[in-house]
């Protein structure tokens, strides 16, 4: 695990900060973030590498709205939308068992990855 990337390792560190037992957005069920967070984790050890080699960031891929958190699913990173592992990563999206996250969305804004909403204590 200590052979990441330097920004790989520096998001899978903020993920790790995050608790899995308290959501960091008031409208997302404890249970929901912590499957999510426990995804993110396993994505970030099996994936992590190859998302950030292709140019995927952490807004694309923690990204959350700034001010409405995980409500506002089009600001949302790939990660930050469900709790479903990831099966592969490519080039222009992340992919799941049933659907697919993707990069480049026409008028996509992303948002602050959820380590820097919850710092900033927006969810509460």
């Amino acid at each position: 695990m200590s052979n990441f990337p330097p920004a790989v390792a520096s998001w899978r560190d903020q993920i790790e900060r995050l608790s899995e037992h308290a959501s960091p957005c008031r409208h997302l069920l404890s249970a929901k973030w912590a499957a999510m967070r426990t995804n993110a984790l396993a994505f970030l050890d099996q994936h992590g590498a190859e998302a950030q080699r292709l140019g995927w960031t952490a807004p694309q891929l923690f990204g959350v709205h700034p001010e409405h958190g995980f409500l506002r699913v089009e600001y949302a990173g790939a990660l930050m939308v469900n709790g479903n592992p990831v099966v592969a990563v490519e080039n222009e999206r992340i992919v799941f068992e049933r659907f697919s996250g993707y990069r480049n969305k026409q008028g996509q804004t992303w948002g602050p990855p959820v380590w820097e909403y919850a710092a900033k204590g927006m969810g509460r």
